[in-house]
């Protein structure tokens, strides 16, 4: 039976071995989830709502369990594996206690006796979620959509299989019927081919263009809709008169945090020319203060990649975005003595034509743009194919507002790092995908918005 292995990122030993399902056991899941949907969907709102608040209780009662299994498998630093639990647990109960908001009918004025909206859920949705968030990515989806009285099938990333199973655990605990959330442990071929079923609905991914693609043409061929949230190269905008001890605690966090492997995460630092050399002096004195380590000890501050190709990948791009004329302030090197660790890393005067310009960098290397005015800076950050996240950093809150408006993104933060909160839609535009999750945009995104009309 063919099966894959997770690899602790720091060590480099085998965390375990996880067998692909067989077509017998894929069947059974999805007939299970077939099976769970009428009386799931039918439920009323405050009995899905008590069953989400189980859940949270979950979560936070399993939190150290969780967090040993995320730091294991993808490297995640102690501290931030057990805030996003704790921000996964506030989620299920945010949609718990707020989905009724969402779901209202609503009426519309018309000619006829009553006319209105009901949003009534669609049945599975198949969800496709990445490895750098291993237990938010899938909350974020699940916590609305069992809201929504839909049923959910989880293909998670390779690499952490056991957060995938102690979600499936933690849901189960809480009394969730039987079929209404299961979890299959198959490759991108078995999960093409469970997408094309007639249960599957609808399909939700996170993750790579390159998946984005794949599973958005499959997903249209079927006609099926699907939501896709895929790669961001953010923009961090600082003007002339922004804080710039403000800024650079900001920057640090922003690239630094999670190893940098987050799609919302700055990337691209446009800083404009007056104060550029200062934000920049600073910004590499408080880089130099993350500490790469065990991601188990508390004072580690810089976590490994999640893979040794992962880093393999960021090294190369680093290397030739320097071939091409950037300026290597900090780090640009792998961290000796761990598997997949790779230093904080900060490249001056990157420009077009560079990989750290025109690509992802999904690691901890932060690339410096410099600009002459507000209009270059605005310019600059739009010239990119992506368009999830952006900020803009300024003493004058409404000229960053103005500037904010501009910025060809899903997200636009005026003095605040870009973030995802379960009361705000998430998502981007370009090549960073379509669709949105959360609030109530998310949570309407897979249900059926139906006109009711009666003369």
């Amino acid at each position: 039976m063919a099966s894959y292995q997770t690899v602790n990122p720091f060590s480099g030993q085998v965390v375990g071995t996880i067998a692909l399902m067989g077509a017998a056991e894929i069947e059974q899941r999805l007939a299970a989830a077939e099976s769970a949907f009428p009386a799931w969907s039918s439920l009323a709102l405050a009995q899905r709502g008590q069953f989400l608040h189980k859940i949270a209780a979950g979560l936070r009662a399993r939190r150290d369990e969780l967090q040993r299994t995320m730091t294991a498998e993808m490297g995640k630093l102690r501290r931030e594996a057990l805030a996003e639990i704790e921000k996964s647990a506030a989620a299920c109960e945010y949609y718990a206690d707020h989905a009724g908001d969402y779901l209202a009918p609503q009426p519309i004025p018309t000619e006829a006796q009553r006319s209105y909206v009901v949003y009534q859920p669609i049945g599975c949705v198949m969800a496709v979620m990445p490895w750098n968030f291993p237990v938010w990515q899938v909350i974020r989806f699940l916590a609305p959509g069992l809201m929504a009285g839909n049923v959910a099938l989880l293909k998670h990333a390779s690499n952490v299989p056991g957060c995938a199973d102690l979600l499936r655990e933690v849901v189960a605990a809480a009394g969730v019927p039987q079929g209404v959330f299961d979890v299959l442990h198959i490759d991108n071929e078995q999960a093409a081919a469970v997408l094309r079923d007639r249960r599957i609905k609808a399909v939700t991914l996170t993750g790579s263009e390159r998946a984005g693609r794949s599973i958005a043409a499959n997903a249209g061929d079927q006609l099926k809709k699907c939501v896709m949230e895929l790669g961001g190269s953010d923009a961090f905008v600082v003007l002339a008169d922004a804080d710039i001890d403000t800024a650079v605690a900001a920057a640090v966090k922003s690239r630094f945090d999670n190893a940098g492997q987050t799609c919302i995460a700055a990337k691209r630092f446009i800083v404009v020319e007056p104060i550029a050399d200062t934000f920049v002096k600073r910004f590499v004195e408080a880089a130099k203060a993350r500490i790469h380590g065990d991601p188990q000890d508390e004072a580690t501050t810089l976590a490994p990649l999640a893979r040794g190709d992962l880093r393999d990948e960021l090294h190369r791009q680093v290397r030739e975005s320097i071939d091409k004329g950037a300026t290597l302030l900090l780090g640009g090197e792998p961290v000796a003595g761990s598997h997949a660790g790779y230093q904080a890393s900060i490249l001056d005067h990157v420009g077009p034509g560079m990989p750290a310009y025109e690509q992802e960098l999904f690691g901890p290397v932060a690339a410096i743009l410099r600009v002459k005015d507000d209009a270059e800076a605005v310019r600059v950050a739009n010239d990119t194919t992506f368009g999830l996240g952006g900020s803009v950093w300024t003493a004058d809150a409404a000229r960053g507002e103005t500037l904010a408006l501009q910025l060809q993104c899903g997200a636009a933060f005026v003095n605040s790092v870009v973030k995802s909160d379960a009361r705000l839609p998430f998502g981007g535009t370009k090549r960073s995908g379509f669709g949105r999750e959360l609030a109530g945009h998310g949570i309407h995104e897979f249900m059926n918005i139906k006109t009711v009309y009666v003369a």
